[in-house]
């Protein structure tokens, strides 16, 4: 028995990107029914509220849209879908006034009441503002605030499992989920449905992002083959938590204000290691950094957990306690002295750079559908600077909002939804109650993909060891279809919801690895050893993935440079390296 419901816009997902997409979409039009559904409790789950250092936003005089969209073209390693950075660049600021003026955010300011932009690595400008290190939390409490005032529906602990598309296949009728806490099934149709639910590469040995973040959405996406572009641009965070194998804490991020500020990273002889690497040390950007200590680890200079440490007591213990309180506390709990002596650190799997392909307005090929988050690929290319992650959720939540509020109006009956796929994707979910073989640990099965991501399609690449990834993982996948998790019982069953997520991991793990053996070269995240070089910025194409027929093809289409070629600037003199860069 499937319960049947009907709405005119369905968002899957409640961080910025979700929140914001409901305010926008409601502001535009009070009478539409807008749903939110969400995997967890609203406002409690996902990454947006996990979100230490700041949003980047041009608005300090030395600062400018043009240096902002340059320094994430340059950042992205050309890749970007410029239109897309453009939008980005320009809309934050809008963005960041509305969340202060209208949404009620306090960010941190300086003694004449202007926006204090503190100083994030790979980046030519202090323009992360931000509110403390507890960015996310302020900005997702006051979105709650503003969704809970209005009417707006919300299905909690509601799990999605697949997009549904109409009978002809040529748009898309609505989703369908399963409540996880009774564990009916319920179809929701609607005029417009936005896809928000975050990434999260959590297939790695370490990784940022809570824990039940198993990239759903773009899974969804690639069932119904849809392109995925730059899935193989996985982002390390050169900074996670290094605290042993038995606590989560182990992977949590400490953010780039640290290097910002001007941290050092030492490896573990207690020596500097980074200038090594990059002119610009510790403020190089988040792929270098992370190689540096990815190095030093192969070397074996490292940590007694295996790591590097992060130091920043030479910066003033105290001046370390004031501006990075919520880290210093959270270093404190697992037994480190953050302010004062030697935090270890390894890289982490921290953001995707990957998604569906969209437009400015957050269109996908499938009419009805709408993407935004990170969920949504082409914004930061082949790597992401910090800061605009955060920015990147909100500037294009309220793009979408907006933008599904304009196509339902449009519209006025629902799509009828395609029975057949609908029965095939709940035979689907309920595998794991029919295999023969009952009892599966599937948290084992977890740590072996992530082992096997970590060692063959990490930080550091080449054929040779994708090659073995890809058929450790489809082993993997084998394992798991063919082995079951005993009696049915779907009334709020962890194991079976774990059994689905790792069955997302892998499908986007196979898709990563395909697009990583794919491109033979070097391009920020993404590092061949066997083909160190980046190619020629002139001939830069991104990589396409789509599912057919079970098998992941990847082809490759090139950069449309549609505001600015490489060799080129929009700005005077600009070179990449951040200001003030000191030994």
């Amino acid at each position: 028995m499937i319960e049947r419901n009907d709405t005119d816009i369905l968002i899957i997902g409640s961080g910025g990107a979700g929140l914001l997409a409901a305010l926008h979409a409601y502001k535009a039009n009070p009478d539409l029914k807008i749903s939110i559904a969400v995997k967890g409790l609203m406002g409690k789950c996902g990454c947006t509220r996990m979100v230490q250092g700041g949003y980047n936003v041009a608005m300090s005089d030395d600062d400018s849209v043009e240096r902002h969209f340059m320094d994430t073209i340059a950042g992205g390693k050309w890749l970007p879908d410029q239109d897309l950075a453009w939008k980005l660049c320009e809309t934050a600021v809008t963005r960041v006034q509305e969340l202060e003026n209208e949404i009620g955010c306090f960010f941190d300011r300086e003694d004449d009441g202007s926006l204090h932009h503190k100083a994030f690595a790979g980046q030519t400008a202090d323009r992360t503002v931000h509110k403390g290190d507890l960015t996310g939390i302020e900005i997702i409490s006051r979105l709650m605030e503003q969704v809970l005032a209005l009417p707006i529906d919300r299905l909690e602990e509601h799990r999605a499992l697949a997009l549904i598309p109409n009978k002809k296949g040529d748009a898309l009728a609505g989703v369908l989920m399963v409540n996880m806490r009774d564990g009916s099934m319920r179809l929701v149709r609607a005029k417009a449905v936005l896809l928000a639910t975050g990434g999260g590469p959590t297939m790695y040995r370490y990784y940022t992002p809570s824990g039940e973040k198993s990239m759903d959405g773009l899974a969804m996406a690639l069932r119904l083959g849809l392109p995925l572009r730059d899935m193989e641009m996985v982002q390390f965070h050169p900074t996670g938590l290094l605290a042993g194998k038995d606590t989560r804490m182990t992977g949590t991020v400490l953010e780039e204000g640290l290097r910002g500020a001007g941290g050092h990273l030492l490896n573990g002889n207690k020596e500097r290691f980074m200038f090594d690497y990059d002119e610009r040390g510790e403020r190089a950007t988040r792929d270098i950094v992370s190689r540096g200590i990815y190095a030093e680890m192969r070397k074996g200079n490292t940590t007694p957990n295996g790591g590097v440490y992060i130091a920043m007591s030479h910066l003033g213990v105290e001046d370390v306690k004031k501006k990075f309180k919520g880290m210093v506390k959270r270093c404190a709990d697992c037994g480190f002295d953050l302010a004062g002596g030697l935090v270890e650190v390894v890289p982490t799997a921290h953001y995707f750079m990957g998604g569906l392909i969209c437009d400015t307005d957050t269109k996908t090929e499938l009419p009805g559908l709408f993407v935004a988050g990170e969920d949504a690929g082409g914004i930061h290319g082949a790597n992401r600077l910090g800061g605009n992650g955060v920015a990147n959720s909100t500037v294009y939540g309220g793009v979408s909002g907006e933008a599904m509020a304009e196509y339902v109006a449009d519209i006025d009956e629902l799509q009828e939804a395609d029975e057949d796929i609908i029965k095939a994707e709940i035979d689907r979910a309920l595998l794991p109650f029919t295999s023969p073989q009952g009892g599966v640990n599937v948290n084992d099965l977890r740590e072996k993909l992530m082992d096997i991501m970590w060692e063959d399609v990490g930080v550091m690449r080449t054929a040779e060891g994708i090659q073995r990834g890809i058929s450790r993982v489809e082993e993997l996948r084998e394992e798991l279809l063919e082995n079951g998790i005993g009696a049915e019982n779907t009334v709020f069953n962890p194991t079976w919801h774990d059994w689905l997520n790792l069955y997302n991991l892998i499908e986007i793990s196979l898709v990563i690895a395909a697009a990583a053996l794919s491109r033979e070269n070097s391009r920020g995240a993404h590092c061949r050893e066997d083909f160190p070089e980046p190619g020629k910025m002139e001939d830069s194409y991104f990589t396409v993935a789509r599912n057919q027929s079970g098998n992941f093809g990847v082809t490759h289409t090139p950069v449309n440079f549609s505001i600015i070629k490489p060799g080129e600037s929009l700005i005077d003199d600009y070179s990449e390296t951040a200001p003030e860069v000191k030994r």
